[in-house]
């Protein structure tokens, strides 16, 4: 985490390249390098509040703001019409997080630890959660292939929103589950002994500026999509599906693999699978809301990110099925994404 103190020197770089209008592609890369810390100091700024706000509280602010920088890049998305660099960038944060840092996780854990072993009863929940989650997304896009194109109006989008409510309601809920109800299936404190290092005013503070400039960084980032991708020769579904989830999630990514390092692998396990609900039963909905302040977004995913969620999914329960990892099934996770990631690639 520590080399991520020298990227924000692309802070001011970024602004100079946008107010002097430069190639597309280096105001691409200073902006996505200079979201890299900006979203490290993020999640350590949520972790300090945390100390100060309790565990329930805490756990809820973590839960909140873990994906916040891919909320934000994804509402600048919107606000340019990108819509299916959107769902991409939806259906991309779960892909990677379940094979790419599940992935890791268990190689570097497991190339440290010859076995090792994880909480089987929340990860279970959590999983079997996911998958839920994921068949709550493939419904309305089987249902836009079954009706006459005539019908999908009005009532296409009261589906949308229908489903998007519903999804929300679900993290509510699960949130009620996994604080208060079942609380002792997960466990007491996954935690080491922590030091406070900021006042609660700073690290309040550091939140609120940090959310202002990843802000401004995913503007940057957004209204360059389009050109970049024109002048490398990328489609904005490859940028959308592997590189903007990259950036958003690399701060966390990072933590799960030295969680993993230090063999502790219900935490690493609960970043990767807990991000990936917290991006369709959170962010999805909170998009589709959002969306209704421009143009209404669709809920409806294609055929290949559909797929690739489901079969991710897959995986992640059946890693979960025996409380027990290794690296040669990270080795496994990690060679699926670089599949899927070519496949995109071509598209």
């Amino acid at each position: 985490m520590k080399f991520l103190k020298y990227l924000f020197i692309f802070i001011p770089i970024s602004i100079a390249f946008e107010f002097m209008h430069m190639n597309p592609i280096l105001i691409f890369i200073a902006s996505a390098l200079s979201i890299l810390p900006l979203a490290g100091l993020m999640g350590e700024a949520t972790e300090e509040i945390s100390y100060y706000a309790g565990p329930r509280v805490g756990g809820f602010l973590n839960a909140t703001f873990g994906n916040a920088t891919e909320l934000i890049i994804a509402f600048f998305a919107l606000k340019e019409g990108l819509f299916d660099v959107v769902k991409a960038s939806i259906a991309g944060s779960v892909i990677g997080n379940i094979l790419l840092v599940l992935g890791a996780s268990l190689l570097f854990g497991g190339l440290k630890f010859k076995t090792q072993t994880f909480n089987k009863k929340a990860i279970e929940v959590s999983s079997s959660m996911l998958l839920f989650a994921v068949i709550g997304l493939v419904i309305p896009a089987i249902f836009t292939h079954t009706v006459k194109p005539e019908l999908l109006t009005t009532r296409y989008e009261i589906l949308s929103i229908g489903v998007a409510a519903l999804m929300f309601l679900i993290y509510i809920l699960g949130l009620y589950f996994s604080f208060y109800t079942h609380k002792d299936i997960y466990g007491s404190d996954h935690g080491e002994a922590h030091e406070v290092k900021w006042s609660l005013k700073k690290s309040i503070i550091v939140l609120v500026v940090a959310t202002v400039l990843i802000a401004l960084e995913s503007e940057f980032l957004v209204s360059s999509v389009e050109p970049m991708t024109k002048a490398v020769g990328l489609s904005e579904f490859f940028v959308g599906i592997i590189l903007i989830p990259i950036i958003g999630n690399a701060a966390e990514h990072s933590t799960a693999i030295i969680m993993a390092m230090k063999n502790k692998m219900d935490v690493a396990i609960e970043i990767a699978i807990g991000s990936s609900l917290q991006i369709i039963l959170f962010v999805t909905p909170i998009l589709i809301f959002l969306s209704l302040l421009f143009k209404p977004m669709s809920i409806v995913f294609n055929e290949f990110e559909l797929i690739a969620m489901f079969v991710s999914v897959l995986i992640a329960n059946r890693v979960a099925n025996d409380g027990e990892s290794n690296w040669l099934e990270g080795m496994q996770l990690i060679v699926v994404y670089i599949i899927i990631g070519i496949s995109f690639l071509i598209l």
